[in-house]
């Protein structure tokens, strides 16, 4: 006959294996931020002190919770992920707000106010791991009354407070490089909440968060491509691709914003949403390999809340893992994109090959691989060599050589990468210069077929209307 027995885990080292689970400071808050949406906040504000105490306060003006409905907030895994859960509850597990924490702080405090009855109760770590039980204390108001935030929601109608003492996760002196990270996540990962028309609004320390778009939706020289719709056991998911501007097409300071702080080649890929919050971004789920050509495609998917099996999220809703079914869905849409996603290079790069114009470069491929070379057969090369004698001649061919050899192409692509902005090539040549040569060109007595293959050359691309007027 089958017997069993009750074996419950060592309470203090659950409690340390909870808090290992790998969120980081901003993951965690945001998953807090998710509860505030879920309860139909309007505002949520953050306040962060380093001194006499470091100490984390996060309030919200949602519909709170009577003092049963805070106890079971409070039990660990109080959801099933298996139930169905409304379109708009950002949860799953019903442990977003404790396994965050934790991983944060040793004390937790949460208040809430709901039909003008203000309930409070409080984890404390410490005190779990020395008695060996889960005992959920209902702190006295004396001792968080003066804690920030604690006296707006006692006048407010309703609403919840976080409140995160002995945190351990970071320093005091790393308070302010948090915050900063903070902003910047909360920006990125609730901009679709942000952007509603101040309906949800974001408060770090007083200052306003501002919406941050990846897509750069409102420039024109952004490409919205056409959208696909899949089905997954019943419910559709949508898929929007984006083909971000060329560098050449923004200022600096907007091409270093929307490069966000991983920068252009690693936040390309996939940008996950479920129910309008982004849970995963710049990933391919190594379905494409990183490339610098396509690093400007961004492609956003939104699922609702009951595709979390399918596409394999996580406690922390940081990393997914779609089904192959789904896999080979996105393999289809990345070749269709990343085709058109490279045109921006690879496009600028068959302007060297352009038949209307002289290059002075050519592009070359063979078993080897490609080459660049200078082009032989330009007109300038082909007058100089005409002139020179030979010993000289093999001078300059040796001098050409060595060019080709020698193009620094590692210190070009690392420079494009760096610092697109600050390449001034296209203005190596003063505009007056290349004007008194085109007005001495013209006025020579050389054959006019051969002053039309002059002009040609993509050194004078731009100034076909100059010439055609014959004026400065």
């Amino acid at each position: 006959m089958e017997t069993s027995i009750i074996v419950n885990p060592n309470v203090g080292n659950f409690v340390n294996s909870i808090r290992d689970i790998g969120y980081s400071f901003e993951v965690a808050v945001a998953d807090i931020i998710d509860n505030s949406i879920t309860a139909n906040s309007c505002n949520v504000k953050i306040h962060a002190i380093p001194e006499p105490e470091l100490v984390f306060s996060l309030l919200d003006d949602g519909y709170g919770m009577s003092s049963e409905e805070l106890i079971e907030a409070m039990r660990l895994a109080t959801k099933n992920p298996m139930h169905k859960r409304d379109k708009n509850d950002l949860g799953r597990f019903g442990l977003g707000l404790k396994t965050a924490s934790f991983s944060q702080c040793k004390k937790l405090t949460v208040v809430s106010k709901k039909d003008n009855i203000v309930s409070m109760k409080q984890w404390d770590l410490d005190y779990i791991a020395n008695e060996d039980k889960w005992l959920l204390i209902t702190p006295e108001e004396a001792s968080i009354e003066l804690l920030p935030l604690f006296q707006e929601l006692i006048n407010s109608e309703s609403g919840t407070l976080i409140i995160w003492e002995e945190i351990d996760s970071f320093k005091k002196n790393g308070l302010s490089s948090q915050l900063d990270k903070l902003r910047k996540h909360l920006s990125l990962v609730f901009h679709r909440f942000l952007e509603s028309n101040d309906s949800f609004n974001i408060y770090v320390n007083d200052n306003k968060i501002k919406a941050f778009n990846p897509f750069n939706i409102n420039h024109p020289a952004t490409q919205q491509l056409a959208n696909e719709k899949i089905k997954i056991n019943g419910s559709t998911t949508i898929i929007q691709p984006f083909i971000l501007p060329h560098h050449s097409k923004l200022n600096q300071q907007e091409y270093e914003m929307y490069a966000t702080e991983e920068g252009y080649t690693k936040s390309q890929g996939f940008y996950l949403y479920r129910a309008n919050r982004l849970l995963i971004h710049g990933t391919w789920w190594g379905l494409h390999r990183i490339n610098d050509v396509h690093k400007l495609v961004r492609i956003k998917i939104d699922i609702s809340n009951d595709m979390d099996y399918f596409w394999g999220i996580d406690i922390k809703k940081s990393t997914a893992n779609p089904m192959s079914e789904i896999k080979n869905d996105l393999k289809r849409i990345i070749r269709q994109v990343t085709e058109k996603g490279s045109r921006p290079y690879t496009g600028r790069g068959r302007k060297i090959e352009d038949k209307s114009t002289i290059s002075f470069w050519e592009i070359s491929s063979g078993s080897e691989g490609l080459r660049f070379s200078i082009n032989r057969r330009h007109p300038f090369l082909n007058k100089l060599l005409f002139n020179l004698e030979t010993e000289n001649r093999r001078f300059l061919d040796l001098y050409l050589m060595g060019l080709e050899a020698y193009l620094p192409l590692d210190a070009i692509q690392a420079q494009l990468q760096l610092n697109p902005h600050k390449i001034k090539q296209d203005n190596a040549i003063d505009a007056d210069v290349i004007k008194t040569i085109l007005q001495e060109i013209k006025t020579s007595d050389l054959d006019p077929d051969y002053i039309n293959n002059l002009l040609r050359s993509e050194l004078f691309k731009n100034y076909k209307e100059w010439l055609a007027n014959g004026t400065e």
